[in-house]
């Protein structure tokens, strides 16, 4: 699902997550500021967002 896709995502790139919370409709997970604009590239990669 979703959450396997954004968890695989942020390992491939070796970001550590230090807290995840998950609501019916939202997952949040708070990692370290140095790893912010990875973490960010690689869900737009994985979600293809440039195409939304």
């Amino acid at each position: 699902g979703v959450a396997a896709r954004m968890f695989a995502a942020l390992a491939a790139e070796n970001v550590n997550i230090k807290v995840i919370t998950t609501s019916e409709i939202k997952i949040s997970v708070l990692i370290d500021r140095k790893y912010m604009e990875l973490a960010v590239q690689a869900l737009h990669d994985t979600f293809e967002l440039e195409k939304a």
